[in-house]
């Protein structure tokens, strides 16, 4: 048998198939419960929605007394029906007529002004809720859920929510209120004429329920494809850098071409719905109102009914068929904040993976003591990443941790610092289950720099002040003159006050890797972790970046995830590990001394490729 190329048609298409599915799984699992959430959204408003629905009653009376005073006008103003010629009911009809006009307009300006308040507090509430839930949602969540669907779920389904709440509320009562209303005054007009033209009600249940069931499905398959599309998009911006090195932008480019194809074809779908549905709700309308017409008209040849009843019947029904009209835009509009709904209902729910503790533990100025305690840890279960890991970092101490790729080196730092937690045993602080303690305690006393050394948009200050955002100026260039990086901010052309552009692009990476250094030494946390630092760097860099590093470890406990060994050196102690356990321990100078051992030969490697 033939291997399949990875790069042939046949293997990107068992690839897309597998992402699809994998998308559909992440997507069935953060969805569900959209009427609690809306209820609880709207609980504050009740009285204000109240109020509304009476503004809109108000309303549409004024609107549905029009064609009435019309057939009063025609069959009791005008003359030669008056023998008088006595215009005075007919002017007062009209007046009449003008006062419901105005009454409609005032009621519908009160009604946009007081909806729209509403509708913007409860998506400023919304937005407010997702973006407090995501921030606090565990790193093992993020890992899974992707920027580009965290970025769609405060986007494009909050807008369809806003559009709802625009546009759905006022349509749906309205159409209640005239088609309740309408069908009433109909009979009261003239019983025989109006069974006739409520002969239509069937076929529009039929057409209005068929068109209700599909377009629910459509509408929830065309949320998914959206939030593919902005996946997709996002992620290929976000490594922009990486798709332009490997030349992937052909690749990125036909990944695109079919999520957007299929966003394309849901909407078509969703269109040729409503391109049916429409056109059949004009259809009934105008046979039902050519049967009224005929109808009508025979019966007022006849006597049985007047002009003006048979002029009310054709006004009404024209506003009988108009909601009819619009109810295709409100479950378009519908469904789709209700699939919105959804996701970010079902988001809202999920819980953090690492809680906030029901009593939580004081530490009150933490001195820095960490202990493993018979640690193990998995991602996925049944594949322990730690086993029975026991260590103890005495407070003040520098730990280096180096070993292999996939050794477990990262997930000690991961545990320490309680973005996960751990599958059996205990992480302490100061003799502190971590679990007992609020992540707001934790983070104050645990404070870790990765290689990412992320930059948000703002000043050099502001970054550097994002762990102590009440530090002064004068505290920020204490830590920065510290550290050595105070000269190369100076010489940027605002000095701190030069903004950060896409992540620190126009810092170079030691200059970033000094910034986020000055971060963590303003925060002045007890437990300092560096985790890969100053893996990026070149030679000169890290040269400088050392001379940092004496400085902010200096009188607080430190554990420093490293490949390099150049990192290590300013180290109390080293830890070797393998596959989940520690295989070495001790002094760095002990350790090469032996001449024998994982660590001695790491050090020899690094010594030969030095030279």
């Amino acid at each position: 048998m033939t291997a399949t190329p990875r790069g042939s048609t046949q293997w990107r298409g068992i690839a897309k198939v597998d992402d699809d599915e994998a998308n559909e799984r992440i997507e069935r699992r953060f969805v569900g419960g959209s009427g609690a959430l809306l209820r609880e959204l709207l609980q504050p408003y009740k009285w204000a929605i109240w109020t509304l629905v009476a503004i809109v009653l108000v309303e549409n009376a004024a609107r549905l007394s029009i064609p009435y005073l019309v057939k009063e006008g025609i069959d009791n103003g005008i003359p030669p029906i008056r023998a008088d010629n006595n215009l005075e009911p007919l002017l007062v009809i009209v007046g009449i007529v003008l006062g419901a006009t105005i009454t409609q307009a005032i009621a519908r300006n009160l009604f946009l002004v007081r909806s729209g308040k509403v509708g913007q507090d409860v998506l400023f509430e919304v937005r407010r809720r997702v973006f407090r839930h995501f921030q606090a949602l565990s790193p093992a969540f993020h890992d899974e859920y992707t920027s580009g669907r965290v970025i769609s779920r405060q986007t494009s389904d909050v807008d369809a929510i806003y559009e709802m709440l625009e546009t759905g509320f006022d349509g749906l009562v309205t159409a209640a209120l005239t088609l309740v209303g309408t069908a009433g005054l109909l009979l009261f007009l003239d019983v025989k004429l109006g069974l006739v033209a409520l002969c239509c009600g069937p076929f529009l249940w039929w057409i209005t329920n068929w068109f209700r069931k599909s377009s629910a499905k459509s509408y929830r398959v065309t949320r998914e494809k959206v939030a593919l599309v902005i996946v997709h998009f996002v992620e290929s911006m976000g490594g922009i850098r990486a798709v332009q090195a490997f030349r992937r932008e052909p690749r990125n480019q036909a990944i695109f071409d079919d999520v957007n194809d299929q966003y394309r074809g849901a909407n078509l779908v969703a269109f040729r719905l409503v391109a049916w549905f429409m056109p059949g709700i004009r259809l009934i309308g105008n046979v039902t109102i050519a049967v009224v017409l005929l109808y009508g008209g025979y019966l007022a040849f006849h006597g049985e009914v007047t002009v003006g009843v048979l002029a009310a019947f054709l006004l009404y029904l024209r506003q009988f068929f108009e909601p009819m009209m619009e109810i295709s835009q409100f479950y378009n509009t519908f469904q789709s904040a209700s699939a919105a709904l959804d996701k970010l209902a079902g988001v809202l729910r999920e819980q953090p993976s690492v809680p906030e503790p029901t009593e939580p533990a004081s530490l009150a100025a933490a001195r820095g003591e960490v202990h493993f305690s018979d640690v193990d840890f998995a991602y996925v279960e049944d594949r322990l990443v730690l086993r029975d890991l026991d260590l103890r970092v005495p407070a003040g101490q520098t730990l280096a941790v180096v070993g292999t790729t996939g050794a477990g080196k990262t997930t000690v730092a991961k545990l320490a610092t309680r973005f996960y937690d751990p599958t059996e045993g205990e992480v302490r602080l100061d003799g502190i289950d971590l679990r007992d303690l609020t992540s707001e305690a934790l983070r104050r006393a645990v404070v870790m720099v990765t290689q990412e050394n992320y930059l948000f948009s703002g000043s050099i200050a502001d970054n550097i002040r994002f762990g102590r955002p009440d530090a002064t100026m004068a505290d920020v260039e204490s830590a920065t003159r510290a550290l050595g990086a105070h000269d190369f901010i100076t010489a940027l052309p605002d000095g701190y006050d030069t903004q950060v552009a896409n992540q620190g692009g126009r810092l170079s990476a030691g200059q970033r890797q000094l910034v986020a250094f000055a971060r963590a030494f303003l925060a002045d946390p007890a437990v300092l972790i560096l985790d890969e630092a100053t893996s990026s760097l070149d030679v000169p860099s890290e040269r400088l970046v050392q001379q940092a590093l004496r400085t902010v470890l200096a009188g607080r406990t430190a554990v420093i995830i490293a490949h390099r060994l150049s990192t290590v050196q300013i180290a109390d102690r080293v830890i070797v590990m393998e596959h989940g356990r520690i295989v070495e321990d001790g002094a760095p100078q002990e350790l090469i001394a032996g001449g024998q051992g994982r660590f001695s030969d790491l050090h020899q490697a690094w010594v030969d490729s030095l030279a």
